[in-house]
């Protein structure tokens, strides 16, 4: 977004938090989370709220509207709607590093669907295939796809209000590839071969049920998928699933074969496909919001705070400070070594944590020398600035699953090396791309 753009969300920012911050430090860190993070504006603000201890949320008018699916933005802060649940379901989330359990599903009104999310479920229950009037409800976009929220303030009724869905609500027609799933993609049919499945048991709607969950992948990359009856799924086959679903995880989506879903077996037309990395562009990370098992190539253009050395509560793993764990108190703390780094590849940047053995790795810094440096400088953020000076826009190749939350995608780095360029492909794409303009 372009800096008049932010005008009008700096001085917003500014009212809520006061004098803690400047309109240029505010103007600099929204830009930060936008631009270069790649996060929702709603997300950047919450952040920057949050970092300055401002946990409300922005301004919200007395009075809500009452909106059509159709209708809705992504930026109601108090809005109310008369919709059908579609589909609901309860999930277990982590929030703030918090485990928590959630409502989450699908809306629907004459005027379309829409996923939405139930933040404090002991207050009411829906049920699917139910009519409500929603009140005080908020919405944002993620990656471009409205979601509804409802949250302490909401109020949820059941309405008697006749409501007809769309004929076709997101439906696709022909088969997507898995590389190609999104949250809230129903009716959609995959081709895959099975990698791995076995039975879980789960609770649901207070009774005990037997899932089968595992992986499948294609040409283009792999996802986690539940079958909720048995279609007796075996590792290795090749398989077309019918009228699937997709539903989200942390952003990364998951398969579902619920009931109306019709398995056939293919022939194994997808036997090279293998069950380990697929190699993506990081602006295709994005628009999916996750992903797993990801490869991306990029140049690393920041390494963030809270990298260097740090020290772990023993008990949990948890990173601490002055040896005070909030869970288990004061502790004697374990020295660790990582990096918070920014890697963009041109199409996009994303948030990478790299562990102890990859940052030495790529640094040449071990945990032994970082605590010598820490020791020789009196200074534990030098490990950091060491850091910075050796990796800043080294290119490298990254892999590992990319998780989501509200402040955006974040890969959890498994391996990386630095990148070796392929001088004669590049000549030669750089050598096609002038004679195409000739």
């Amino acid at each position: 977004m372009r800096m008049e753009e932010l005008t009008p969300h700096i001085e917003e920012l500014k009212r809520v938090i006061g004098e803690s911050a400047d309109e240029e430090q505010l103007a600099e860190e929204l830009n930060t989370y936008l631009n270069v993070y790649h996060v929702s504006l709603e997300a950047a603000k919450k952040g920057i709220m949050r970092k300055y201890g401002k946990d409300e949320p922005l301004f919200v008018s007395a009075a809500s509207i009452t909106k059509k699916i159709k209708e809705m933005t992504g930026e109601e802060k108090n809005v109310d709607l008369v919709a059908r649940v579609v589909f609901v379901e309860e999930k277990q989330v982590t929030a703030r590093g918090t485990p928590r359990t959630i409502f989450s599903g699908t809306l629907g009104d004459e005027t379309g669907t829409a996923p939405f999310t139930v933040w404090d479920i002991g207050r009411f229950e829906l049920v699917k295939g139910e009519t409500y009037r929603f009140k005080n409800a908020y919405t944002k976009l993620w990656n471009d796809k409205l979601q509804i929220n409802f949250g302490e303030r909401s109020i949820v009724e059941v309405s008697d209000i006749p409501i007809k869905l769309p004929e076709r609500m997101i439906s696709y027609s022909s088969d997507l590839k898995i590389s190609e799933l999104r949250e809230g993609i129903g009716n959609v049919t995959v081709t895959g071969k099975i990698f791995s499945v076995e039975p879980k048991e789960i609770e649901s709607k207070g009774e005990k049920k037997t899932v089968f969950t595992g992986y499948i992948a294609d040409d283009t990359g792999k996802v986690q998928f539940t079958s909720w009856n048995d279609h007796g799924l075996k590792d290795d086959e090749t398989i077309c699933a019918k009228n699937a679903y997709v539903r989200s995880f942390r952003g990364v989506p998951q398969l579902n074969f619920g009931d109306q879903c019709e398995i056939s077996r293919v022939d194994d037309l997808l036997s090279n496909v293998q069950s380990g990395i697929s190699k993506r562009s990081i602006s295709d990370v994005l628009r999916a919001g996750g992903g797993i098992d990801v490869m991306v190539t990029g140049a690393i253009v920041d390494v963030r705070a809270g990298s260097g050395l740090i020290r772990r509560c023993p008990e949990c793993n948890r990173s601490i400070l002055a040896d005070e764990c909030t869970s288990h108190g004061k502790v004697n703390a374990v020295h660790d070594l990582r990096m918070k780094i920014v890697i963009d590849d041109g199409t996009g940047a994303l948030s990478a944590i790299v562990n102890k053995e990859c940052t030495e790795r790529i640094t040449s810094i071990s945990l032994e020398t970082a605590m010598a440096i820490a020791k020789e400088r009196g200074d534990q953020d030098a490990v950091l600035r060491a850091m910075d000076e050796k990796v800043l826009v080294m290119n490298v190749t990254a892999s590992g699953n990319v998780l989501s939350d509200e402040y955006g995608p974040m890969m959890i780095v498994r391996d990386i090396a630095v990148a070796v360029p392929d001088i004669r492909k590049e000549a030669e794409d750089l050598m096609t791309k002038v004679e195409g303009s000739l």
